[in-house]
């Protein structure tokens, strides 16, 4: 599985109106610090994009110029008014089986489950979605660890990016490049407050996170399956 030497690894990162910036930060940081690496910031075309929260940023590669041939590609939460986006559903649903490891952080869950390569598969997300991924034909793993099955890697938001990318640059490049990004960036998370999962955090905290964000996810929700459902239809 490891890459020849001197063969680039070649990555790519969606980008998307409302894309989630957390999402991203830590794969990209991994893969570009990464030697010899083609990376390939993703989206339609050059406009640009604001991230969530605010920042703004434009792609370096539109979709038809992506290269078929992506050792990894990496897919973090975006908005509502990106998952309604056509091309970007048919993007993913045909990059998706030809990339050697896809990895979606958070909601990027949504777009995979739009684009039907959740289907029969283990996976993950964040605590407010993990009860829909059954209905896009996922076995729903909680817990916050890493979720690996076949060629998709799956986790939470935040840390989940980082950890995601340095499991599969080790695929790809090695065990001890891994481990040498790991220790250049100093990962080595300590949550200050240590209330980052709903175990820890308890009902109460849990309850107001889930309502704050009710809204958005649940429109999220149900754009991506429509748009997975429609891909059905012709099965039936």
């Amino acid at each position: 599985m490891l890459l020849e030497p001197g063969t680039p690894l070649k990555v790519g990162i969606l980008i998307a109106p409302g894309f989630a910036l957390m999402d991203i930060a830590g794969a990209h940081s991994v893969f570009g610090m990464a030697p010899n690496t083609e990376l390939h910031v993703l989206w339609k075309d050059r406009h640009p994009v604001m991230a969530m929260p605010d920042f703004p940023c434009h792609a370096s590669t539109t979709f038809d110029e992506c290269p078929p041939d992506l050792d990894v590609l990496v897919i973090g939460a975006v908005g509502t008014s990106a998952i309604e986006d056509p091309q970007l559903i048919q993007f993913l649903r045909k990059q998706c089986p030809r990339t050697r490891f896809v990895i979606s952080i958070c909601a990027g869950a949504l777009l995979l489950g739009a684009a039907g390569f959740l289907q029969g598969r283990r996976a993950t997300t964040n605590l407010h979605l993990i009860h829909t991924l059954e209905a896009f034909g996922a076995t729903a793993i909680s817990g916050g660890e890493v979720v690996i099955d076949g060629p998709l890697y799956s986790a939470g938001p935040a840390t989940g990016s980082f950890e995601t990318a340095l499991m599969v640059l080790a695929r790809l490049r090695g065990e001890q490049i891994a481990k040498l990004l790991e220790l250049t960036i100093e990962y080595h998370p300590r949550a200050p407050f240590n209330v980052g999962t709903p175990e820890l955090a308890g009902p109460e905290l849990t309850r107001q996170t889930l309502e704050l964000y009710a809204d958005f996810f649940r429109r999220s929700t149900e754009t991506a399956l429509e748009h997975y459902r429609s891909a059905l239809e012709p099965q039936r």
